[in-house]
C-alpha cells in the first residue's frame, strides 16, 4: 500500500432517477456529496458498468476513486471487484458506504469486515471481492414500521420526518469516510459511534 494506491470509495444504491431518494441509496448520495467537496464530477468509466470520480480528496490530500455501480444493488459486487482490480486497490482501502437497518436513523456505525446482515450489495461485494475486510460506513435507516416488508421499506423514499434532517446526516456520513482515510478508521469510530 503506497501514497499511490487511491482508496476505492464505493457508495451503494440502485440506478436511475426512480430510486434516486430511496433509503436504499443514501451510498449514492454520500458519494455525491464527497465528489462535489472534493470538485470531481463523475462519468461512465470505460471498461466496468459503474459511474465513476477520481481524484484527490482535497488538494494534496490521498487518492480517491468514487464508485457508483450501474447495476442494480444485487449485482454491485461485479463493477466493484472489477475497479479494485483495474486500480490495484487492496480490501482494506475499500470503503463500502450503504443503508443499514440494523442501525437506527441518525446514526452511523464503521467497521472493518464481518457480515453483510442480509444487505445484497455488501453480499455481491464480499462474494465478487474474494473477501469481507473491507470498510463500511453504515448510514442507519432503522427498522421498517409495523409490518412493513423490509425490501419495501429500503426502496421507499425517506419519510418527510427523515427528509428534514437528510442533508444534515448525510454531510456527517461523508465527513466520516474522509476521516477513515485522513486519520484511520479508529479516530473516526471513536468520534462517530459516541456522537
Amino acid at each position: 500500500m503506497t501514497d499511490t494506491t487511491p482508496w476505492l470509495i464505493v457508495g451503494l444504491g440502485n440506478p436511475g432517477p426512480a430510486y434516486a431518494r430511496n433509503r436504499h441509496n443514501v451510498g449514492f448520495m454520500i458519494a455525491d456529496l464527497i465528489a462535489q467537496r472534493a470538485g470531481l464530477r463523475f462519468s461512465r468509466h470505460r471498461r466496468v458498468a459503474a459511474d465513476v470520480a477520481e481524484g484527490r480528496l482535497r488538494v494534496g490530500g490521498p487518492r480517491i476513486v468514487l464508485v457508483k455501480p450501474l447495476t442494480f444493488m444485487n449485482l454491485s459486487g461485479g463493477p466493484v471487484a472489477g475497479l479494485a482490480q483495474f486500480y490495484k486497490v487492496p480490501l482494506a482501502q475499500v470503503i463500502a458506504v450503504h443503508d443499514e437497518l440494523d442501525v437506527p436513523y441518525e446514526q452511523l456505525r464503521l467497521k472493518q469486515g464481518g457480515g453483510e446482515g442480509g444487505h445484497n450489495g455488501l453480499r455481491s461485494m464480499s462474494s465478487s471481492l474474494g473477501g469481507k475486510d473491507y470498510i463500511r460506513v453504515r448510514f442507519g435507516i432503522g427498522r421498517p414500521p409495523g409490518r412493513q416488508d423490509p425490501a419495501d421499506y429500503v426502496l421507499a423514499d425517506f419519510s418527510a420526518v427523515e427528509r428534514k434532517e437528510l442533508d444534515f446526516f448525510v454531510d456527517r456520513a461523508a465527513d466520516a469516510v474522509e476521516m477513515v482515510i485522513e486519520r484511520g478508521l479508529e479516530p473516526a469510530q471513536n468520534q462517530y459511534h459516541a456522537s
